[in-house]
């Protein structure tokens, strides 16, 4: 059978995990590529073959998302995979537009596709777009869930912006350990307040990896959102913050 061709659309996040759970080891399909837009020096770069398995001995190439339509002809792509996200409906819904006029199907993969279970209890904390205040939010759960009694474990939406093999799976316990996995300031940004407060935060590329080592030191996983993304993992309780300086959003 011929494997279809697709094309995955992302920011380097929720597209690397969309390959990793269901389309890694899937030889109905054929991941011709991956376009990147958001995240500065992404296209142009490759993503590993140690991360990609065994279907991509080259590992897959990241092209800048302004290709898109000649990538769709040049590839022979039968399906494009939209997967990043804090976008209003509008930007979305263009993109599928684009696709559909180039002739191909356009994808938006749903939970059961995309959610691994954890074998232990999950609570995850998302938003209706960036900025409502996720973070915060996290580390009152974390806290209220400390003073029960629990051994809490966030993980972080990933912001993989460096070596990619050497993010595959990244374990923040102590200020030594930013300076050790080489991060951004953004990333500081979401990891030291964990660190500050006691806690462990992981994060990186490879997102089934992270939650098997998380789950060994954890009572209960914490899952701290990226956007307006949904959980990676599947969650027994979600909390989803919303905007009030920003009425209507939550909408759009």
């Amino acid at each position: 059978m011929k494997r279809k061709n697709v094309l995955i659309m992302g920011a380097a996040g929720r597209d690397f995990h969309n390959f990793n759970v269901y389309f890694r080891d899937n030889e109905e399909y054929n991941v011709v590529a991956f376009t990147a837009t958001q995240i500065p020096n992404i296209e142009g770069r490759v993503y590993p073959a140690a991360l990609a398995g065994k279907l991509y001995p080259q590992g897959i190439k990241i092209y800048e998302e302004k290709q898109l339509v000649e990538l769709i002809k040049e590839l022979k792509v039968d399906e494009v995979v939209f997967s990043y996200s804090d976008l209003p409906f509008n930007y979305v819904m263009t993109k599928a537009s684009i696709v559909n006029a180039a002739g191909v199907s356009f994808r938006l993969m749903g939970a059961e596709e995309t959610m691994i279970k954890s074998t232990k209890p999950v609570i995850a904390v998302l938003a209706v777009r960036t900025g409502c205040g996720k973070s915060q939010t996290s580390r009152r759960v974390v806290n209220l869930l400390r003073a029960a009694g629990k051994k809490v474990v966030a993980i972080r939406h990933p912001m993989p912006y460096g070596d990619l093999v050497k993010q595959k799976v990244q374990r923040f316990a102590t200020l030594e350990d930013l300076k050790k996995h080489e991060c951004t300031i953004e990333e500081i940004e979401e990891y030291e307040p964990h660190i500050a407060a006691g806690g462990v935060i992981y994060a990186g590329v490879y997102y089934e990896a992270i939650l098997r080592e998380a789950e060994k030191e954890a009572d209960v996983i914490l899952w701290d959102g990226g956007n307006n993304d949904t959980s990676f993992y599947k969650p027994d309780v979600t909390f989803t913050v919303v905007d009030p300086h920003r009425p209507g959003h939550e909408l759009t």
